[in-house]
Formats: structure tokens, C-alpha cells, sequence
């Protein structure tokens, strides 16, 4: 009996990108909420007049400006000086923060691998649009660093980048923040990739990116284990990052509470998110990544 082939999903291995996947993210681009200019001319037009490739208007010509832009055809037929106008063009800045910590090497999926695919799949559209992107994997700092980069002749060397990445130390993002928010100048896009599962707290974190006045978006990465693990009994639990010890009796009535917990906790950050016009999404490693990238990212405005 024959068989209908089943389309191979981005997460069946750990290549981040499949080049069946890249041919769909071809079609999307990233968005902001405002315009932002950078110093280059980059493929995003605004309502500017400038001096692209894109012809807009003309007006009259007045003395000093530059004679490449005159008109000659027009001058010949209309004996009148008139000087082209073209659309000018803005570039978008695109900073994508990931966590890298120990925390993140968990699960199954696995989280690292999950946020990396994610921040490769961010970074490609940007990558083939002609913005500049820029990658910062965190721990308790910037710890891995790719900057500024553009075109799609780099897809390459940034997927390189991500996969030779490892998770690894503890988790502080606020100081993590404050080191991209003295070193990033430029407004932008920026997306943070996390648990957020940081003993330090977030809002110190988000509020040296506020200072950017940057279009923020927070993604929540949790593992399936995390939401509802499989414990029980006497259990002795040591914290991954900086090894601190509980020794814990797990029944149901614990495992209830810790979800109510972790459902509050989730709750406020969304709540602390969505009041500062950060836009938050949450996500577990289930759902399968392009879902997340080809659906619920374009749902909450930020890919096209």
C-alpha cells in the first residue's frame, strides 16, 4: 500500500535551520513599530527624500546642489533645470539576546537548542532582508558575540556561530542588560530569548532596555518538565547554576503549589511585560519551533 512521505520538521535533528525551512522564512520580514534610521542606507524605505535608487519626485533646481541628480533628458526637452528625488532608505537594527546559561541545557527538547533555532531563524530573516543583525548569547554577561552583520551571504557564518555555542554558568540577566544597553546605541528591534528562570529577577534586566527606547519583544522558553515535572518522593534537588541544595519530599499537594507558582510567576512577567509595551510571548519546547516562528510570531506583530 502506498504511503504519503512525511515532511521532515526543522527540530527531527540538531541542524538548526533546514534549507527547506529557509526557503519559508524567505517570504517574512521583521517588523518594527516605528521607523528607525541607522547610518546606512539599508532596503526599508520611509517618507523620506534622499538620495537611493528609487526615484520619487522632482524639484527645481537652486544653486549648490549637486549636478549629478539634474534632469538632462527634461532640461533638453523643457529647457528646465529640475533635480531628481528618490526614496530614501532606512536600515532596521536587529538585536536578538539569547540565554545561554546551564539552566537552559535541559529538557526534552531541549531548551538551548530550541532558543537557538529560534534566534538562527530571527536572525536569517533579517539576514536576507538586508538589516543589521546583531546576536548576544547570555549568562551572567554577554558571553558570545556577533555584531552587526548583513546580507545573505553571512546566513552561513551566523548559523556556524549558534551551533558551536554551548550552555553554560549562571544566569544574570539584569547584568547581561546593562552591558548591551552601554554598548548598543542604536535603536531597533530587540528580542530576548529566555527562561527568564533568573534568581536576579527580570525587571532590572528590562529596564536598562527600556532605556533604548527599543521595540521589545520577550519570548518565555520553558521545557516540558519544567510546567509539570515528573517527580515524586524524597528528593534531593541541586540547583544547575550555582549548585545550591533542597532536600524536598515531592507529592501532589508540592507539585500543585509549584505550578501554581510557576503559573504567577509567568503571569506577573507577562503582566510586567504587556504595562511597559514590551511584547511578551510564552512557549514551551512541545511546540514545534517553525510553528512558533511561521505563526505565533507573525500573530504578535513581529514578523510579516
Amino acid at each position: 500500500m502506498a504511503t504519503t512521505p512525511q515532511t521532515r520538521r526543522p527540530e527531527d535533528d540538531r541542524d538548526l535551520l533546514s534549507p527547506e525551512f529557509m526557503t519559508r522564512l524567505d517570504r517574512l520580514e521583521i517588523l518594527s513599530r516605528k521607523i528607525f534610521a541607522g547610518r546606512m542606507k539599508g532596503e526599508r524605505r520611509s517618507k523620506r527624500k534622499g538620495e537611493s535608487v528609487e526615484f520619487a519626485d522632482y524639484r527645481n533646481y537652486v544653486p549648490g546642489d549637486d549636478l549629478r541628480f539634474l534632469d538632462w533628458n527634461i532640461y533638453a526637452r523643457l529647457d528646465q533645470l529640475l533635480i531628481k528625488l528618490f526614496m530614501e532608505e532606512e536600515d532596521l537594527n536587529v538585536s536578538i539576546l539569547f540565554d545561554v546559561s546551564k539552566s537552559m541545557d535541559w529538557g526534552k527538547p531541549n531548551k538551548a537548542l530550541y532558543v537557538k533555532r529560534v534566534a538562527a531563524a530571527l536572525a536569517y530573516i533579517g539576514l536576507v532582508n538586508y538589516d543589521r543583525v546583531s546576536l548576544y548569547g547570555y549568562a551572567n554577561t554577554l558571553v558570545h558575540e556577533m555584531r552587526a552583520v548583513r546580507g545573505r551571504r553571512l546566513v552561513a557564518q551566523v548559523i556556524a556561530f549558534l551551533e558551536r555555542i554551548d550552555a553554560g554558568g549562571p544566569s544574570f540577566f539584569s547584568a547581561a542588560a546593562k552591558r548591551f544597553a552601554l554598548r548598543h546605541k542604536g535603536k531597533g528591534v530587540c528580542i530576548v530569548l529566555s527562561d527568564f528562570l533568573d534568581k536576579g529577577g527580570y525587571a532590572d534586566g528590562f529596564r536598562y532596555l527600556l532605556g533604548r527606547d527599543l521595540d521589545l519583544y520577550a519570548i518565555q522558553v520553558l521545557s516540558p518538565e519544567e510546567i509539570d515535572p515528573p517527580l515524586a518522593g524524597d528528593l534531593k534537588l541541586i540547583d544547575v547554576e550555582d549548585e545550591d541544595v533542597a532536600e524536598v519530599t515531592v507529592s501532589k499537594l508540592l507539585l500543585n503549589k509549584y505550578k501554581a507558582m510557576l503559573t504567577a510567576y509567568c503571569t506577573d512577567l507577562k503582566d510586567y511585560c504587556t504595562h511597559r509595551g514590551i511584547t511578551y510571548l510564552f512557549t514551551n519546547t512541545r511546540v514545534p519551533f517553525d510553528t512558533l516562528v511561521l505563526s505565533y510570531l507573525r500573530q504578535r506583530g513581529l514578523l510579516r
